[in-house]
């Protein structure tokens, strides 16, 4: 079985300035970074290991995320930047097979999309928003379109 949390990168800074790349998260990123994390836990979700696009505001939430969970550093993976619905795909099927449960930082809108690919679920993405999809596939490169369950969503926003 593999599972696949999907990780939108929490708040960010509009603010003049900054590239897209080097957009900060805002402090109120930061604290949605933290109570997610803690949710996860209160829920019992640690994946093994987590990839992130190498934004900087991808990278920080990864960071926040990997020391709560108790990870290591995530690996970055400069396609998940930006990345289109196919890219993420591409992204995931590379993933390597010997690690079971991954989680996956990046982008809107490519990660609603690829939410609602693998798995038919309509959610709302917004910033810090985690999705766990399970997959009954011994490999990455089994997935399919509608091929994977949600078994647990949540939002910063959520009560």
């Amino acid at each position: 079985m593999k599972k696949l949390l999907l990780i939108r990168h929490a708040k960010a800074t509009h603010e003049s300035g900054y590239s897209d790349f080097e957009r900060p998260l805002t402090d109120k990123g930061f604290k949605q970074c933290e109570l997610m994390a803690a949710r996860l836990i209160a829920a019992g979700i640690k994946p093994g290991m987590m990839m992130a696009s190498p934004a900087l505001r991808t990278l920080s939430t990864a960071n926040v995320f990997s020391q709560v969970l108790g990870l290591q550093q995530a690996i970055t993976n400069k396609d998940i930047y930006d990345a289109s619905e196919n890219t993420l795909l591409k992204v995931i099927s590379e993933l390597p097979n010997d690690k079971d449960y991954v989680a996956i930082v990046g982008h809107n809108p490519g990660i609603s999309q690829v939410l609602y690919y693998l798995s038919g679920a309509i959610k709302e993405v917004p910033p810090c928003a985690v999705a766990l999809i399970e997959f009954d596939a011994d490999s990455w490169q089994e997935l399919f379109e509608g091929s994977g369950k949600l078994v647990h969503y949540d939002t910063p926003n959520k009560a």
